[in-house]
């Protein structure tokens, strides 16, 4: 068992895992002043580094300064000093394993409250029923505010690869920009980036060729794409398997499998229907009939927390298992598992009825765990959701003072 899951894997840019297990992105949303990383994000990927994974992926890293998932979200654009983001390279390489910065633009799914601008493929908001409120009403993207969101994709993926990164990771998952480019639900364009898939996933292959072009061939180049949205109408794994196939040839080392959005939130475990499993390796049923045809390896992230699910995952033919919940609690579980144990602490459910606010929860919790690693104290899985919940809205407030802050200065 032990040597399939520490087993290196050798990537098309000639890039190698150390071995098969990764942190996958979990937004942190703890930027420090300019919408940069500091100490904190620098301990934290020690932390992580020091667990014993083959690669960590950073949380969003935003390509647009305008365009953020949260007020606390760090921003790599061609204004961004290099020296902060060299040291977080650093510190996620320090345990031996390499660091990927996951690059992404929020389009819709952007806090009714935020400044700066909200886009999509078409003028169609995020729907959360009484929710629908948190987000605001996006404007369609004209074809040369397209333009330039690949030309922004390419530029962090450049400075990614000055500040010492080993690859980035194109966010098309999980509703943000990309995503919502992909789904027949949201983009209702009739030009050329809407209707069939090959129009709506042009965006996405025009920024993985950009991206390519921009990077060196030894630099790894991965998507996230969702195995399916969990919305009846939306993209779905049929879809999934074509755009892979659309990935092959532009040089693309890896795609890891996800799957929903805020909508319909199955990375968390809250689907809006019933295609995921209930405890571990949500997408796992959607992965196994992906990997059958796909010309690229995968990865496959949500829900696995123990190292039997793990070796399932793998002997299912998926190349790479991505953890995230799991390493926010246990983060040397790498290490563990190499002894032959397993985490000893899971966080406290939400089995809240409304999925939206449970989900939100959730997400909250994680970040309170992330928080305590980065101040080098020990994960507190226990945690109540509400307390995460209010604890996060507080800090959200005082972050959002400071990007409107930020953002209203020249650059």
């Amino acid at each position: 068992m032990t040597s399939e899951l520490f087993s290196p894997l050798h990537l098309r840019s000639g890039r190698v895992l150390t071995n098969r297990i990764a942190k996958a992105a979990m937004e942190e949303n703890m930027a420090g002043d300019g919408q940069l990383p500091d100490e904190r994000l620098f301990t934290l990927y020690r932390r992580w580094a020091a667990g014993g994974t083959g690669l960590l992926i950073t949380g969003n890293v935003m390509v647009h300064a305008e365009a953020l998932t949260g007020p606390a979200g760090v921003v790599l654009d061609e204004n961004a000093p290099l020296e902060p983001f060299a040291e977080w390279a650093e510190a996620g390489k320090s345990g031996g394993g390499a660091i990927w910065m996951q690059i992404n633009h929020p389009g819709r799914q952007v806090a009714s409250g935020m400044p700066g601008v909200s886009w999509g493929p078409s003028d169609i908001g995020v729907s959360l029923g009484r929710h629908s409120s948190r987000f605001g009403r996006p404007t369609a993207m004209t074809a040369q505010q397209i333009d330039e969101t690949v030309a922004r994709y390419a530029v962090t993926a450049r400075r990614a690869e000055q500040a010492g990164f080993d690859g980035v990771e194109i966010h098309g998952a999980h509703g943000y920009l990309l995503s919502q480019f992909l789904s027949p639900l949201v983009n209702k364009r009739t030009d050329r980036w809407g209707g069939s898939l090959e129009n709506r996933a042009r965006m996405l292959l025009d920024i993985v060729s950009a991206v390519r072009a921009a990077v060196s061939p030894s630099f790894a180049v991965a998507v996230k794409l969702n195995s399916a949205d969990f919305q009846r109408g939306g993209f779905d794994a049929d879809d999934a398997r074509q755009v892979i196939a659309m990935l092959e040839p532009l040089g693309v080392d890896l795609v890891e499998l996800s799957g929903g959005s805020y909508e319909s939130p199955a990375m968390t475990g809250r689907a809006a229907d019933s295609r995921t499993r209930a405890r571990e390796a949500y997408f796992l049923d959607l992965a196994e009939d992906l990997v059958a045809t796909s010309p690229l390896p995968l990865m496959l992230t949500g829900g696995i927390t123990g190292r039997a699910t793990a070796q399932r995952v793998l002997d299912s033919g998926v190349a790479v298992i991505g953890m995230g919940t799991a390493l926010a609690v246990t983060p040397d579980l790498p290490h563990r598992w190499l002894r032959s144990r397993e985490a000893d602490r899971r966080l406290r459910p939400v089995n809240w009825s409304d999925k939206a606010l449970a989900s939100a929860a959730g997400m909250a919790q994680v970040r309170h765990q992330m928080r305590r690693l980065a101040r080098g104290s020990t994960p507190r899985p226990g945690t109540h959701p509400v307390i995460a919940l209010v604890a996060e809205q507080r800090r959200q407030r005082t972050a959002l003072r400071r990007y409107r802050a930020w953002l209203s200065k020249p650059r």
